[in-house]
């Protein structure tokens, strides 16, 4: 392989940026220190130093605690050759980005047992554009066995983090797996060693799989499932790998809805804590969400559930336009709790206990076309920007957003403004509100059965429909959201959030 190409290549982890540092800290002339990163390079301890062959030039190698360095070896220095000091820039690669190791060899007919040895690969998460990652190889040429398997043990023995033996045995003990739906199984990253859930589906099949965690958390801890004030945190991590029609909780997870973006993550250990709501009524806990919508959303939802046959875009799109031609709003109270901006997030844990002042919670009501709770951004194709674009995944709000009563063309002229760049809530009957809980209290007792009409196919009679995370939820009388800061760890984030 050209050294020009592989030099692109693995420069591309750290978009282009190279140091000039060389590898070993007593040998840097303070004039060559010219940058934070430099200095911070050769303050790093030295695990090891040899020669290996990257591409086609023989190199010096340093690992480091946090990095692996290399630089070509030049007999002498040509006088007045301005090409050689961009051909002997150091390159570099952060052990973060390594996920495995192997020894490289080369195999015969005749070799029954081990090939010729030829040196060491490691297997490298590279990032790229629109937070998509893309796994790469370096091959670290050596033909010597006792000097790769030093630096073999050495990778091996950085990217082996377990915390003790059997720590992986006794986590999932605790944790049942057998009731999950969808598709999911135990994955071992190959460089973090720490066991977690993964979940290869869609919405329905994510918010499950976490909601069946978040459970299990609860049982464990000794708490009453039915009426959880103050849930503790899941066990173990949840992968999203999106094989879903529309994938929202795994496209705002990543940035993008990309399955080897999605399963580098989880490679990785790229783990981040992210928000969760509980909904309840009557104070029993109906289930742990993420996002959740009602009237035209919830009525939305009901009427694909019953078309089942058609394929996912096409129940959507169906119910879609059955909803559109049927819309209509629906009467209700809505009482919420604003977010107050000044709790510290992180070290405050007031956010999840219930709030007896009454003076802070504020009361609308009327009649509202839809109504949507979201403590996540909703990033899907049809709202690249996100459903609630100014919520993030752990910033301890939630987004409100409601629609009140209008004239049909306008409320589709509400809808068509998430696919576009333009402000989807900047209409006089839309309104935003940034919040910690929310009740909602439809006050039409029949579900919103109208017995005018031959049939109502959006709710079962005396319950209303509501989407939670791609699940219908059917409730008869009031909801209660509340949000409960970073109570699930999950694999992903965007590339500059890692």
């Amino acid at each position: 392989m050209p050294w020009r190409r592989r030099r692109n290549r693995v420069s591309a982890l750290e978009g282009g940026r190279e140091e000039e540092a060389p590898p070993e800290a007593a040998a840097v002339p303070s004039a060559l220190l010219t940058s934070p990163q430099q200095t911070e390079a050769a303050a790093e301890r030295i695990l090891l130093r040899g020669i290996f062959e990257i591409g086609r030039d023989s190199c010096d190698v340093v690992l480091s605690e946090r990095a692996l360095r290399w630089r070509p070896i030049q007999p002498q220095r040509p006088a007045g050759d301005s090409k050689y000091d961009l051909l002997c820039k150091e390159e570099f690669i952060e052990l973060k980005d390594i996920f495995s190791v192997k020894l490289k060899r080369r195999w015969s007919v005749k070799q029954q047992r081990s090939g010729t040895l030829l040196g060491i690969t490691l297997f490298i998460c590279l990032k790229k554009e629109q937070n998509k990652l893309k796994n790469s190889t370096l091959d670290l040429i050596n033909l010597s066995e006792d000097h790769c398997d030093i630096w073999f043990r050495q990778f091996k023995k950085i990217l082996a983090v377990m915390e003790y033996e059997g720590h992986a045995l006794s986590l999932l003990k605790e944790c049942e797996l057998q009731g999950f739906d969808g598709i999911q199984r135990l994955f071992t990253g190959m460089q973090t060693l720490e066991p977690s859930v993964v979940c290869v589906g869609g919405d329905g099949s994510a918010s499950e799989v976490a909601h069946a965690l978040l459970l299990r958390a609860q049982k464990n801890a000794g708490m009453e499932t039915d009426r959880i004030l103050i849930p503790v945190r899941a066990q173990l991590p949840l992968g999203l790998i999106p094989a879903g029609s529309t994938n929202v909780l795994a496209h705002s997870l990543h940035g993008v809805p990309h399955v080897i973006t999605a399963t580098l993550h989880i490679i990785m250990g790229h783990v981040q804590l992210v928000d969760v709501c509980t909904f309840s009524t009557a104070g029993k806990l109906l289930r742990f969400g993420f996002s959740a919508m009602f009237g035209f959303g919830g009525r939305t939802l009901a009427l694909a559930e019953k078309y089942r046959w058609m394929s996912p875009n096409q129940r959507r799109d169906f119910a879609v336009v059955k909803a559109l031609a049927k819309l209509k709003a629906e009467d209700c109270e809505i009482s919420f709790l604003p977010f107050n901006s000044s709790d510290d997030v992180e070290n405050n844990q007031s956010l999840s206990l219930p709030v007896d002042c009454n003076d802070q919670w504020q009361m609308i009501q009327g009649q509202f076309l839809n109504v949507s709770i979201m403590a996540i951004p909703c990033l899907c194709s049809v709202a690249p920007r996100g459903l609630a674009p100014n919520t993030r995944l752990n910033n301890g709000s939630m987004a409100l957003i409601i629609a009140r009563n209008t004239s049909r063309p306008e409320f589709i002229k509400h809808l068509k403004r998430y696919a576009s760049v333009k402000n989807q809530f900047n209409f006089p009957f839309v309104e935003t509100y940034t919040v910690e809980e929310v009740k909602v209290h439809p006050r039409n007792n029949t579900g919103g059965y109208n017995p005018e009409e031959e049939e109502d196919e959006t709710a079962s009679e005396n319950c209303f429909p509501w989407n939670v995370d791609g699940d219908l939820m059917e409730v008869a009388s009031e909801v209660h959201i509340r949000l409960h800061p970073r109570l699930i760890s999950v694999y992903g984030g965007s590339v500059e959030e890692i």
